[in-house]
């Protein structure tokens, strides 16, 4: 069968040099109007690379608000800064959204813009759509907790993330452990203001957090514990390798150690004592009994904010609450196919807890230690390296950036916890790091290994991601915008769409391992919806998760207790896969012969992360410009 090059089908109307309208075939058409569908499409161009340039401007104010974002993105501007948090920058930056969208609306004829930039168009209005829903809330989100964790972002920030390269770049170094002082004092502030207004998180996130911030201030130059800190360890080994370098000389290194010194024990440890008595304060406020977001002032509004702007859908928490029960229910019957495949003639939990609970059977776990890590990190990286040769087979785009497997730094490390990812830089100057919490090799079950890799690093949120930071085709907002649903249901289809390639998951603990991966995430929806719309305490959720996955009682409640602080976040997965799914099954209805797996995931990552209604219109478009070619 005849395939259509994918790379072909998704620029025809994708790629942001196509117009809105059709030039009329010219045996139909006179000469006048030929003339007249040119100029039309002259001032589609005209004014698509008007708004392309209007958004790329528009961006790099946006992006001067915040000098962390910048060292995200690899630039060095402001890199002795740190974000205004306050209130009064929240203020101007949302001031500064609304005047932009209204002078877009005001200045650009939207008619007159190709589908692309009319996407761009819409995206940027959205972003403010969700700003606006979210403004009487802002005092509802929790500042401190175990997962956001705010106060352990500023040690990785300049440990992992800002780079010396010179003498310049390690006096910004030092100013900003300054500035982290004053960054922590705002988010205090804007902790006492939820707190004065009822807001206040589980009181298991306060001994998170004041362990998290204990562990940042603890060594030298803190105490005289004998060990040194994570920062005064960075701080020393960034101004050594400059001094071997013969960038400083040893006074300006000794002049430099001293500044550092000074900076640590200074204004950031004033800041994270300040924190930590804080927390201890307020504390003994937070409500004994754990208690979903519905029941805080203005809770149950605020939970029908969060779900629209984690799924980017209108559904309702009981529409997702049935979801994920449906989901569950189908997903328990294939893991009970795979407990009779491998011949266990016990029930489901009698299964769940053989996988669970023998530790020492190498089959199920690693051993717990720094061989067993190590074995851990070697084998997630062998994965990501066998599922690389079969992309170009699902993919026509490829990401350029490189990937890296790493143990989460110590002073971040939770047992048990998530893996996640953080992007590399679009320059590719820094790579993608897939992080794992590696403390406690009970934790981490060897089903699940494949099934994380895909989803973290290739082909799900590493290549999604690395993808669009290195789109040319759509102006720069669109390669750095975030929407939850779209990236992690991409991942979460990611560990589904492996199951076709070649030579994954060729054990059957592999594949009860992904669809166990998979029923986490439609227990997310029945537990999330459950805590936060339905009244259901921690101990009902935790049970919940137990009776329908092979976890431990550890794992589940630390799911639970993040799902606590991030209410909504965890429907996104599920919600956004699902979408995505129907997307693909659409268009191979509508297309037969002619669907292209590679051009229908090239349509769905060549345009940046979208709002799963934008993603749908998208996939739309795609799939009437392949049928007018095939017809």
């Amino acid at each position: 069968m005849y395939r259509i090059p994918a790379a072909f089908l998704c620029c025809l109307t994708l790629a942001g040099c196509g117009t809105s309208m059709q030039r009329p075939a010219s045996g139909d058409t006179t000469p006048t109007q030929l003339v007249e569908a040119v100029q039309d499409e002259m001032a589609v161009a005209v004014e698509t690379a008007r708004i392309n340039a209007w958004f790329d401007e528009r961006y790099e104010e946006q992006v001067a608000f915040s000098p962390i974002q910048q060292t995200i993105l690899g630039r060095k501007t402001d890199n002795d800064k740190i974000d205004d948090v306050s209130i009064e920058a929240q203020d101007r930056q949302l001031a500064w959204q609304r005047a932009s969208v209204a002078e877009m609306r005001s200045t650009f004829d939207y008619d007159l813009l190709t589908p692309e930039a009319q996407t761009s168009y819409d995206v940027w209005a959205y972003q403010l759509e969700q700003a606006e829903a979210a403004l009487p809330f802002r005092l509802n989100a929790y500042v401190f907790d175990q997962m956001s964790a705010i106060h352990t972002f500023f040690p990785q920030l300049l440990i992992a993330f800002h780079v010396v390269d010179d003498g310049s770049d390690m006096d910004a170094y030092i100013a900003r452990i300054g500035e982290s002082g004053r960054a922590i004092r705002q988010l205090i502030e804007l902790s006492r203001l939820g707190a004065e207004n009822g807001v206040r998180p589980p009181r298991f996130a306060f001994d998170f957090v004041i362990d998290e911030a204990t562990k940042i201030i603890s060594g030298a130059p803190f105490d005289d514990s004998g060990e040194d800190s994570a920062l005064w360890a960075d701080a020393q080994a960034k101004i050594a390798g400059l001094r071997d370098s013969g960038d400083i000389d040893q006074t300006r290194a000794t002049a430099m150690l001293a500044a550092a010194r000074s900076a640590l024990v200074g204004p950031f440890q004033a800041a994270y004592e300040e924190l930590i008595a804080w927390q201890e304060e307020d504390k003994v406020n937070a409500p004994e009994e754990t208690r979903g977001v519905d029941a805080l002032p203005n809770g149950a509004a605020y939970y029908e904010e969060r779900l629209a702007n984690q799924t980017t859908t209108e559904l309702t928490a009981d529409e997702i609450h049935d979801i994920g029960l449906s989901e569950v229910a189908r997903l328990r019957s294939e893991l009970l196919a795979i407990k009779d495949e491998v011949g266990f003639t016990g029930d489901l939990p009698s299964f769940f807890a053989e996988l669970r609970d023998n530790k020492d059977d190498r089959r199920y776990y690693y051993p717990d230690t720094d061989e067993g890590r190590q074995a851990y990190i070697d084998d997630a990286t062998a994965a990501i390296d066998k599922i690389k040769a079969e992309l170009p087979n699902y993919f026509g785009i490829l990401p350029k950036a490189g990937l890296e497997v790493r143990r989460v730094e110590a002073f971040r490390e939770q047992p048990g916890a998530a893996q996640h990812y953080f992007p590399g830089t679009p320059d590719g100057s820094r790579a993608g790091v897939y992080y794992a919490h590696l403390s406690d090799m009970d934790a981490m079950p060897k089903r699940e290994l494949e099934v994380i890799a895909y989803h973290e690093g290739l082909p799900g949120h590493h290549m999604q991601i690395s993808i669009a930071q290195e789109l040319t085709s759509v102006p720069t907002f669109r390669t750095q915008a975030g929407f939850t649903a779209y990236s992690e249901g991409w991942g979460l289809y990611s560990e589904w769409l492996a199951v076709e390639m070649q030579d994954t998951y060729q054990d059957p603990y592999s594949r009860f391992g992904r669809l166990g991966s998979e029923i986490w995430r439609a227990i997310r929806l029945v537990v999330d919806t459950g805590l936060h719309s339905k009244g259901w305490s921690e101990e009902e959720a935790v049970q919940y998760f137990l009776a329908n996955s092979a976890v431990t009682e550890g794992q589940a409640r630390s799911e639970i207790r993040r799902y606590m602080v991030l209410p909504g976040q965890a429907t996104s997965y599920k919600i956004g896969m699902l979408k995505i799914q129907a997307l693909r099954r659409k268009a191979e209805a509508a297309l037969g012969d002619a669907f292209d797996i590679r051009a229908f995931h090239d349509t769905v990552l060549g345009g940046g992360a979208l709002p799963l209604t934008v993603l749908e219109s998208r996939v739309d478009r795609w799939i009437a410009s392949v049928r007018r070619l095939v017809s």
